[in-house]
């Protein structure tokens, strides 16, 4: 409800040619816990209003707030930031269980998953189906290495749908996340969903069916983005990716109007671009990418995208372009000096040497009189949150209670 009444008085002061941000907001939510029937705010922790807010301001500043998208009460997962650490303790309590205590909220179980080693800097709390998760923000006293290990052993990614990653030494890395029964499964479950009445019982059971599925495939893809980046981060100084554009590749078809029959409509390909679409989006390229720069900052590989322009049409032995010299998803042969090699290795070879030219050109400074970028209202409000306090707990000690 914050987010959605907040951007509402964001997208209205534009229509005035006005504008608002979020000290202003602030302010208006403290006077808001006092009017009548919105007492129930003062009851909510005042950091996650104030974290809500600033994730708005964020989006807006980033996007813009005509692109910014509301949150709806049953597709958003519902979830709120604690940013205070220095009032978050963490207790053992047993091999699998432990219980921390969270402003406002008093101690909360959860099970213990992995180890919490460091100071901890925020608590999210999310729901994901009929569960809740808790995750923390650890500083765990690591810094970047100002020089990866093993110096020298740049590689290139082509994302692929056929091969999920392929990297330039040849190496293939991916996975079946469904299987076909599975696939079958969850056409079954959506068709099920379809023929449930909207607001009935039997609608909601059908759709906690259809997102335990759903979740338990976007799993898979986490462990395996996570598993990927590490080989690649581990091994790698330098990682080039393509600068793709997800959304814009799986976006849908036009349609086309037929001229001579009003009304009617000409073929568009509509139904072979949704099912490359489903393929795109199955991938998960867009969290690999976002893994393998998690696991960077550990090992101090340099991750960076180049323009993706004819790296698939290109040789890289001779240089030729020409969409030709690719026969299939597979084979590449070049039309002119007769190279042959995989394709997708061909087309990750070229990403990777566009990336070394880009990284031996010399960056230009900044020109006189440039526009500096706008400084984050967030940054400083998390800074001023999360600073340890006096009474800061990190880890406590076991506490004596018997083991399950």
């Amino acid at each position: 409800m914050v987010w959605n009444t907040a951007l509402e008085q964001r997208s209205a002061y534009r229509r005035r040619g006005a504008f608002i941000g979020y000290h202003e907001q602030a302010r208006q939510l403290v006077e808001a816990k006092r009017e009548p029937g919105l007492e129930w705010l003062a009851e909510v922790p005042g950091h996650c209003l104030q974290q809500t807010l600033i994730d708005l301001d964020a989006a807006c500043a980033r996007h813009g707030t005509w692109k910014v998208r509301w949150k709806s009460k049953t597709r958003t997962a519902p979830s709120f930031r604690l940013p205070e650490g220095g009032k978050i303790a963490v207790e053992r309590l047993n091999r699998r269980w432990a219980r921390a205590r969270l402003p406002k909220l008093g101690w909360v179980r959860f099970r213990w998953t992995r180890p919490l080693v460091g100071v901890v800097k925020n608590a999210t709390v999310l729901r994901e189906g009929q569960r809740w998760y808790i995750s923390f923000l650890i500083d765990d006293g690591v810094r970047t290495p100002a020089r990866d290990a093993m110096p020298g052993t740049g590689i290139g990614i082509d994302r692929g749908v056929v091969k999920i990653v392929t990297t330039s030494q040849g190496r293939f890395y991916h996975k079946v996340f469904a299987t076909g029964r599975e696939v079958e499964h969850a056409a079954k479950l959506q068709r099920e969903w379809s023929r449930t009445r909207k607001g009935s019982n039997r609608r909601a059971r059908a759709t906690r069916r259809v997102r335990a599925f759903a979740a338990k495939i976007r799993r898979r893809r986490q462990d395996f983005a996570a598993k990927t980046a590490h080989v690649l981060t581990r091994d790698h100084d330098l990682i080039v990716f393509e600068a793709l554009a997800t959304r814009n590749m799986t976006a849908t078809v036009a349609p086309r109007p037929d001229p001579g029959r009003p009304g009617g409509f000409l073929p568009n390909g509509a139904a072979a671009k949704s099912g490359l679409n489903r393929a795109i989006l199955d991938k998960g390229w867009h969290r690999i990418e976002l893994a393998v720069r998690s696991k960077a900052r550990y090992t101090g590989t340099c991750v960076i995208t180049v323009h993706p322009a004819n790296t698939s049409i290109t040789c890289h032995q001779c240089k030729n372009v020409d969409a030709k010299s690719r026969k299939s998803c597979e084979a590449f042969v070049c039309t002119l000096c007769g190279h042959r090699d995989h394709a997708d290795v061909n087309a990750a070879k070229n990403i990777l040497t566009v990336g070394r030219t880009e990284l031996a050109q010399p960056r230009p400074g900044a020109r006189v009189g440039a526009r500096k970028p706008r400084t984050r209202v967030g940054r400083k409000a998390n800074r001023q949150a999360t600073a340890p306090g006096p009474h800061a707990k990190t880890l406590a000690p076991t506490a004596g209670i018997p083991p399950a």
